[in-house]
């Protein structure tokens, strides 16, 4: 899932629009470039990674021209010697670039991109994929072995590389709306069908993993769409695509009977998600609310609103921060770099905290918003347990910590709606949201969990696992002393 583009990104798409949105300078995951269309043409550059041979380190960049039609809702690219005429709403196929670092040729890098006229008139609106790393020329290892991704190329020719490929951030900032969202995701689906396809036909013995990420990536963008109790929900919207969610399990539901006919009875057959799916309706900003409740202190109160990264923070009288979707970190003496709480008044804090966090409720209704709370000392083992957060937050169905949260941010109000397009989480409690395993084999463990899967394999090829591998085989009966009652023993 890691996989960047050919940026070093996560995925940073490209949209050029003579009618740019006021918001487009704040747009994460993707970049707007306004334009001008004269005579019904423009002249722009596509624009790729940092070129470091050169001193002052420039993105490297591809001139483009585009053509409107007069009259007609298309659009023609050229682009390095290619020409793709589209109409409104249609994608091109995938096109290989080139980006020259050094001149005549000495040093450049490939990658591939897909347009998409998004419309035609009375606004242009083109959308570009992020340049992806091209699976026929990586400029980068993208597969173990490394030669694995020619193979793939060979048989299905340029595909998404890069590892959450699903454009959910040009849905969740309006450069998509949901048929262009769902466009984009069935081609990602469309892919991964090709692929599978391909694998599983070559598919001798040993073991085969394969993964759909459109069942969650789809999930968190269209769970609104089923959810009438969503802030965000749009009867008009939800008429249309309230089933998108249950033709894609119908789809995946088609791979597994495609398996079902082919396998002998010698074949295990393994399929699991780790986690399932919830409501997000209402987003809490925790470091907010860990500033009211005293825990936090902040170096200029009037500027609270305008606190990014942490940068306003008092550590000298701070004893907690909440850090990514549900951690919640003590300012330790001698762990942080400017900790305060001393290691015997560790444990009596995050009792205290724990216990505001259980009687949090939500001012709008009154609902609990914080299942239960971890501790790191029930949930983590190891020589690393001191890195680890000192409480992980169960939210509530319909809770998640906000993306502010995620990066030490700090908006006025503690708990708000969420609008956002990615309407669906599972950042909550992993009770309220578990996983799903299903086999072809009866499953002997009464209560399965992630980390039996290590070992339920390993024993599937007659291996034992490492003494410290915590888990059984899930198709074993098992007299191991109960690895799982600390899910039953949490405080609530």
């Amino acid at each position: 899932m890691g996989t960047p583009d050919l940026l070093g990104t996560f995925g940073t798409f490209s949209y050029y629009t003579d009618d740019p949105p006021e918001n487009h300078n704040d747009i994460s995951g993707g970049i707007v470039y306004p334009i001008q269309m004269i005579n019904n043409s423009v002249e722009t550059k596509l624009v790729g990674p940092t070129n470091t041979f050169r001193e002052d380190k420039p993105d490297a960049t591809i001139p483009f021209k585009v053509w409107r039609d007069p009259e007609n809702p298309t659009a023609k690219i050229a682009i390095q010697g290619h020409e793709i005429v589209l109409m409104e709403k249609e994608w091109s196929d995938w096109i290989q670039i080139e980006f020259d670092l050094l001149p005549v040729g000495l040093q450049s890098v490939t990658g591939i991109c897909r347009f998409y006229l998004k419309e035609a008139r009375p606004n242009f609106k083109l959308y570009v994929t992020p340049v992806n790393i091209d699976p026929s020329n990586p400029a980068l290892p993208i597969s173990t072995p490394e030669e694995y991704v020619h193979e793939l190329f060979d048989c299905c020719g340029h595909f998404y590389t890069q590892g959450m490929p699903e454009d959910t951030k040009a849905l969740s900032w309006g450069v998509f709306d949901y048929h262009d969202f769902h466009s984009q995701s069935q081609n990602v689906f469309q892919e991964r069908l090709r692929m599978f396809d391909y694998v599983f036909n070559n598919f001798e013995e040993g073991m085969l993993f394969f993964y759909f990420s459109s069942t969650d990536l789809n999930a968190h963008m269209f769970y609104n769409m089923i959810d009438p109790e969503h802030p965000s929900y749009d009867p008009e919207k939800a008429e249309e695509f309230h089933d998108v969610l249950a033709r894609i399990y119908e789809k995946v539901d088609g791979v597994v009977g495609q398996i079902l006919k082919r396998i002998d009875d010698k074949t295990t057959l393994i399929l699991m998600s780790d986690h399932g799916f919830a409501p997000f309706r209402r987003a809490i900003h925790l470091n907010t609310w860990l500033k009211n409740e005293g825990y936090i202190a902040l170096a200029d109160e009037s500027k609270q609103a305008e606190s990014e990264y942490f940068l306003n923070v008092d550590w000298s009288k701070t004893r907690l921060y909440g850090l990514g979707f549900n951690s919640i970190y003590v300012n330790l003496r001698g762990r942080e770099a400017n900790g305060i709480v001393g290691h015997a008044e560790r444990e009596a804090l995050l009792d205290e905290v724990s216990q505001k966090l259980l009687a949090m409720r939500d001012p709008e209704n009154g609902n609990k918003i914080v299942d239960r709370v971890y501790h790191a000392r029930d949930i983590y083992s190891g020589q690393q347990l001191e890195k680890a957060p000192d409480l992980v937050v169960g939210y509530n169905r319909g809770y998640r910590a906000s993306w502010e949260t995620t990066v030490g941010n700090f908006p006025l109000e503690w708990i708000q709606d969420n609008m956002d397009t990615w309407s669906g989480d599972h950042c909550m409690a992993a009770e309220l949201v578990p996983g799903i395993i299903l086999t072809n084999k009866e499953i002997k463990s009464p209560n399965p969990m992630l980390y039996d899967l290590a070992p339920t394999i390993l024993a599937e090829f007659g291996i034992e696992p490492h003494s410290q591998m915590l888990g059984n085989s899930i198709f074993q009966a098992s007299n191991k002393e109960d690895d799982y009652a600390w899910t039953q023993d949490q405080t609530r």
